[in-house]
């Protein structure tokens, strides 16, 4: 072969394997996650490395922590992992509260509205701690218009709430419920607070079609994703 037909067909090999990393390494990332959390729904799991990369590719910055809450679940289960993306472990899997305007045990309606004291869906962005009148707490950017981007105006954010509480969960048949924020328990909130500060990503999952179809974060340069479960939500 010519010396300039070889530096071609190597310089091609190179520029394939370059744009299959970060396919192959959301790929191998997925499979860790679903390994050190296995009580997730892998498809959740999923869906939140996607969202992840997809937000890197529209310019957000690199992060080391991705928290995934699947609200598909009861709030009398642990729904929420915490996860770190260097190390590929499990840092936190834990109850979370939704909102009390989307459901009692199981949460169904969603809604990005001012007052609505409801679960917003999609990706979030972590932003800086403080102490309010919840404690310790952590605001987030909603990063999907329509479905989350009113959550600094809504002050949702992680904080921790007495409510939230295994003893309750077993005697009232839920744990209970916020003004739409992802309430922790408050033996945890100041450490998971500042695992996910600064930066990090939350991912809010629930089987809602509008959301699945249209977010650009589960959606880029890939097939609408759709799931066959009915559910609801409110702009």
């Amino acid at each position: 072969m010519a010396p300039h037909r070889f530096g071609c067909l190597m310089t091609a090999l190179l520029l394939t394997a370059f744009f299959s990393l970060p396919a192959a390494y959301a790929d191998s990332l997925e499979a860790a996650l679903v390994k050190a959390a296995p009580d997730a729904n892998a498809k959740v799991i999923a869906l939140a490395v996607r969202a992840s990369q997809c937000s890197r590719a529209q310019g957000t910055s690199p992060v080391q922590r991705l928290a995934v809450i699947d609200y598909s679940l009861p709030s009398t289960v642990q729904r929420l992992w915490v996860f770190d993306l260097k190390q590929r472990k499990l840092l936190f899997h834990e109850l979370v509260a939704h909102g009390r305007n989307s459901g009692e045990n199981m949460a169904s309606q969603f809604s990005n509205q001012n007052a609505s004291y409801a679960t917003s869906l999609g990706l979030y962005r972590t932003q800086s701690s403080y102490v309010g009148q919840n404690g310790y707490s952590l605001r987030m950017e909603g990063l999907e218009p329509g479905f989350n981007d009113n959550a600094f105006e809504r002050a949702i954010v992680i904080h921790g709430a007495p409510y939230v509480s295994p003893a309750l969960a077993r005697a009232n048949g839920r744990i209970g419920r916020s003004l739409g924020c992802p309430a922790v328990r408050p033996a945890i909130a100041h450490r998971l607070i500042d695992s996910m500060k600064d930066g990090q990503l939350l991912f809010s999952y629930y089987p809602d079609q509008r959301w699945l179809k249209s977010s650009s974060y589960i959606n880029c340069g890939n097939a609408t994703v759709a799931d066959s479960s009915r559910s609801n939500s409110s702009p």
